[in-house]
């Protein structure tokens, strides 16, 4: 899609390139939807939801009558929203820790921000966005109380250009969604007219184009957005653009089709033929049986049995667990409900079975960073404009992704009073799962120091530089 730029550049943003722009992009559009919908679990999203009957041909010119098309069981193993939840909530189940220099004077500022806009729900949602269609999506804007605010964009709406291919450092961005309006027929107050926007946004300026049609758009307002960056911007999955189940898709319908047919033939075993040896039941013993449950046989050497099929189970589940196998080994992610990941899988035992999933969420790990850092350039520029920051202030941002894993707190401990004199402060509190702002911790460490210092010495002491007062300390 970065071929439109030179045009755009050269000739500005038109409805013929609004129009083109959307038809190139329906097939990534359609891809991710597609998805979406799968995700969910719903209808139209799920292959094997909509699985019709096996048909059967007619044998000269008669139906055949057949009972094991009676039965069409749809289950549905959803591998691919685990895969997803999964890498979601073991990257984002601990919210990023957003660290400043306080040198900025911007740590007031930045937890008003985070406060406002629920900052860990909405990156959990940007995150899960991304792994789901291949990239996520965030739109910066100005609340009407003139505070900056953001929201989370779904990526199958947004197209990102970028002269460098990166999306989390766009030139341009188009936003297209339906709406409707009421009344559009005054003979039929509840009728509703469709409406195509789409929200062209460049480094100063928002240009809003609606149609009726999908095809013909005209401009309707063009207004500044208050950043110096394009504020639409998106955060890949990897550098392909790639869903983590995408690779799978196939191997997931295969494991649906197989446990679908199986819970057939179990369900169709109650209709089988009665097959009756050495005896004939007349229309009359059928309806009795049916009514008592009884059947009469006047020699021993009759019998009546159901017909059924044998079901070679151990096939059936040695298929079912080398494509389950396939699925978590394909999409690098882990099953945590496993029996393996118990009480004794700790340390180093444990990083080996997580290393796919790890690196997988490594690679969004970046990515999500370069997002980020994104976003703060676009919140500095607006802040400099209201003395709060300096349009560079944001380069002086951390963000730290800790795993969501359960604590082993001893382990932890012990390694970090090892490492106490070997590394500062800072980074070995980092180390520490539970900790989850460094800095708040070091202030209240700082706090519970000179507290203890006024305590023993008096109030005067509390004046002695930070350093001086740890000295003052006696050793407990």
């Amino acid at each position: 899609m970065n071929e439109y730029i030179p045009l755009i550049e050269q000739d500005g943003i038109t409805s013929e390139i609004i129009r083109v722009m959307i038809n190139d992009h329906k097939q990534d559009h359609d891809r991710m939807v597609r998805l979406y919908e799968r995700y969910k679990a719903s209808v139209k999203g799920v292959p094997i939801l909509t699985r019709q009957p096996i048909k059967y041909e007619d044998v000269k010119g008669q139906t055949t009558t057949r009972i094991d098309d009676k039965v069409n069981n749809k289950i549905n193993n959803s591998f691919d929203a685990e895969i997803a939840d999964t890498k979601v909530g073991y990257l984002f189940g601990n919210p990023i820790s957003y660290g400043i220099d306080e040198a900025t004077g911007l740590t007031e500022t930045l937890s008003d921000f985070n406060k406002r806009n629920n900052i860990e729900d909405a990156d959990s949602e940007l995150g899960k966005k991304a792994t789901i269609c291949g990239y996520g999506a965030r739109l910066l804007y100005i609340d009407p109380d003139g505070k900056e605010a953001l929201m989370t964009v779904n990526p199958w709406e947004t197209i990102i250009l970028s002269m460098t291919d990166d999306m989390t450092n766009p030139m341009y961005a188009l936003r297209y969604y339906e709406t409707f309006k009421w009344g559009y027929d005054n003979s039929n107050p509840d009728d509703r007219l469709t409406i195509y926007n789409a929200d062209f946004y460049d480094d100063s300026t928002i240009y809003h184009f609606e149609s009726t049609d999908g095809a013909d758009y005209s401009l309707i307002e063009s207004k500044s957005h208050m950043f110096d960056y394009c504020p639409l911007f998106g955060v890949p999955n990897n550098q392909e653009l790639k869903g983590d189940a995408e690779k799978v898709l196939q191997l997931i319908d295969a494991y649906d089709r197989t446990l679908s047919d199986v819970s057939n033939e179990i369900e169709q075993y109650r209709l089988a033929y009665l097959v009756a040896k050495g005896a004939f039941l007349d229309e009359e013993d059928q309806q009795n049986m049916k009514r008592t449950g009884v059947i009469n046989l006047d020699d021993e050497t009759q019998d009546v049995k159901y017909l059924t099929k044998d079901l070679n189970d151990n096939i059936i589940e040695h298929h079912l667990n080398r494509l389950e196998e396939n699925i978590m080994r394909f999409a690098k992610t882990v099953n945590f409900s496993d029996k393996s990941f118990g009480t004794t899988v700790t340390g180093v035992a444990m990083r080996y079975k997580l290393m796919a999933l790890e690196h997988k969420s490594i690679t969004m790990e970046r990515k999500m960073t370069a997002g980020l850092r994104y976003q703060f350039k676009l919140l500095c520029s607006t802040w400099a404009k209201k003395r709060l920051a300096k349009p560079d202030d944001y380069l002086q941002m951390t963000f730290q992704f800790k795993r969501n894993l359960p604590d082993d707190i001893l382990s932890d401990a012990q390694a970090s009073g090892a490492l106490k004199g070997l590394v500062s402060e800072e980074t070995r509190l980092s180390l520490l799962p539970f900790i989850t702002n460094v800095q708040e911790e070091m202030d209240r460490m700082h706090e519970d120091t000179a507290s203890q210092a006024e305590s023993v010495y008096g109030p005067m002491n509390s004046t002695l530089p930070m350093n001086d007062l740890a000295k003052t300390v006696p050793n407990s």
